[in-house]
């Protein structure tokens, strides 16, 4: 879908003032030196009211800044305890041009809406190796960020009645219930902490344990019962996990963040709210990741699925993670990336992303009973003759089957807290680089499959965009004590095209790990194994004449690198997508 520009008549010369679609009305309001620039990417359906997500020059704001706001006839509806430069309003449409002359407002959007997106995925990872040797997540928390985590055994102390779930708060406005109603934050929890119990008793197959299975979890609810959230939900919660982790009485030490979610990216990571929220955490101490997307199916751009990243994923402080399928072995050398799995570069800033990618296909974790998302795909509930050696075919009660770039997150996420429970002074930087560098990265040039639906065939090529540095590899990165320069940060790199030699190189700034002065040797993180090609030319150079969409430039240069940016409206973290999985 291609959004049209509309000249909304305003004579601003401070300020840009956009308009974008999505449910109702929604804006995007930004300083700006390039004088009048009265353009919109869409304008439909205004409504009486819309809320807003104010991120103002000053951090914290005045009191005097805070009103200015309201002066309109808005009101405010939410304030953040940690991330305090940005304020959630509920202004009248009639009150919305006059932000464009607030001289206290850096930049302002609306409170957009979101949704959330082992047996053999184990030993595919190397966890199995960590937990053979007591690594479990013992003494880490995780905050998972989602629909809740529903009732289940396999979150307890092992064979105790002590739920590791130390702390629950709901963020859906009107619902104060904390429990998982639309069942998907249950099932990444399964993946990050849960134990196996219900799949370790009586005559066992498999027993379904997560990556971190003796970790403490933090539930932080933001998607309602259909699976919907708010980008102030979300800011909210993140906000909430910073206070419980600095607070002076009784902190929560929280230490990883969880992000199975997103939207799509409409504006430059430098001023999406969700964005710096995200960063906010990351200075804070918290690791956090966050879910590629699920739209590497998407063509609407004429990219194959290309610059298709999901928001907070698009910053390049957080560990982004893209999807693999372990193909129902337990050896590594068969997996192949799920074709819906989303790619990079970051549409607005070229940011390489994903950061590496996991498993996250046809994954089986906890089920939350009488959730919508069960209701929905009731095929995927697990069998207990699946898992146990029964004669009967009942369906499980506590088993699930769910595929998605949300599945493979909590694979890195609790990754994350094994390395906290072997060295708890690790940053989140040098936790995000040694992941990287230690990702394995020999891969097949590319793959198909087939849609037994659609009968469409998808062709997957594996270069950085679509792999990043590479396939989780837990019990290396345990394994690995490289050190980072004090001060040095771990920024995902930013990619150049360069029209006169026609190739992409590699930009990292001055303080990151991974530039020409890398702290493990004289290759970029990814390694001397380059995965998108050999037509190297130059240190830092990605591939050679030959981009990423094939022999010709054009094809995807326009969109990416071009001035002919296209927007589609598609909702990146559709469940019917990548819910069932692929074969």
């Amino acid at each position: 879908m291609r959004h049209t520009f509309i000249n909304l008549g305003f004579n601003m010369t401070r300020k840009r003032f956009s308009f974008v679609t999505q449910l109702g009305l929604c804006f995007a309001l930004t300083a700006s030196s390039l004088g009048a620039a009265n353009t919109s990417r869409d304008l439909q359906n205004v409504t009486t009211t819309v809320d807003v997500v104010v991120q103002f020059t000053t951090v914290p704001p005045t009191a005097a800044m805070i009103s200015s706001v309201t002066k309109g006839g808005g009101t405010l509806k939410k304030q953040f305890k940690k991330i305090t430069g940005t304020v959630v309003y509920t202004l009248p449409a009639s009150a919305i041009p006059a932000l464009a002359t607030n001289v206290y407002v850096k930049y302002a959007s609306p409170d957009r809406k979101l949704k959330g997106k082992l047996e053999f995925a184990q030993p595919t990872t190397n966890a199995n190796t960590a937990f053979a040797y007591g690594y479990t997540g013992t003494g880490v928390t995780v905050a998972i960020i989602d629909s809740g985590i529903g009732s289940s055994n396999d979150f307890h102390v092992l064979s105790s009645s002590t739920s590791r779930v130390v702390y629950s708060q709901s963020f859906v406005p009107g619902d104060t219930s904390t429990d998982d109603a639309y069942g998907h934050g249950t099932h990444v929890a399964g993946i990050i902490g849960g134990n196996g119990y219900n799949s370790s008793q009586g005559s066992v197959i498999y027993t379904f344990r997560g990556i971190a299975p003796n970790a403490n979890l933090v539930n932080l609810r933001v998607l309602d019962a259909a699976g919907q959230g708010s980008d102030s939900a979300v800011i909210a919660a993140i906000d909430q996990a910073i206070v419980l982790k600095t607070q002076a009485v009784n902190p929560i030490n929280i230490q990883v963040i969880n992000l199975s979610l997103g939207r799509q990216a409409f504006e430059s990571y430098t001023l999406d709210p969700l964005c710096q929220a995200v960063e906010r955490a990351w200075s804070a101490g918290i690791v956090t990741v966050v879910a590629a997307g699920n739209n590497g199916r998407d063509n609407s751009l004429g990219t194959n699925g290309y610059s298709t990243i999901a928001s907070p994923g698009i910053d390049p402080f957080v560990i982004t993670v893209g999807a693999m399928k372990d193909t129902g072995t337990v050896v590594r050398g068969d997996d192949l990336m799920a074709s819906y799995s989303s790619k990079g570069p970051t549409l607005d800033d070229q940011i390489v992303k994903p950061d590496l990618v996991a498993p996250g296909n046809g994954i089986i974790s906890a089920l939350s009973p009488n959730s919508a998302i069960v209701a929905k795909y009731p095929a995927n509930v697990v069998p207990v003759s699946y898992y146990r050696n029964v004669s009967n075919t009942k369906d499980s009660t506590t088993y699930f089957k769910l595929s998605g770039t949300s599945m493979a997150t909590p694979m890195v996420a609790g990754a994350a807290a094994l390395m906290l429970q072997k060295d708890p002074t690790l940053t989140p930087d040098t936790i995000k680089s040694r992941l990287m560098k230690t990702a394995t990265k020999n891969f097949p040039a590319s793959s198909t499959v087939t849609d037994p639906t659609t009968n469409i065939s998808y062709t997957t090529y594996y270069d950085l965009f679509t792999v990043g540095a590479g396939y989780l590899d837990v019990w290396a990165a345990l394994n690995n004590n490289d050190a980072i320069p004090a001060g040095a940060t771990a920024l995902s790199p930013t990619a150049i095209y360069d029209l006169v030699t026609n190739s992409v190189s590699l930009i990292g700034g001055l303080n990151v790990v991974w530039g020409s002065n890398v702290v493990w040797g004289s290759n970029v993180v990814w390694g001397s194994n380059v995965v998108w090609g050999s037509n190297v030319s130059g240190t830092n150079v990605v591939w050679g004449s030959n981009v990423v969409w094939g022999s010709s430039t054009s094809t995807g240069f326009n969109v990416v690198w071009g001035s002919n940016v296209v927007w589609g409206s598609a909702d990146l973290f559709s469940e019917s997508m990548a819910v069932g999985g692929e074969k």
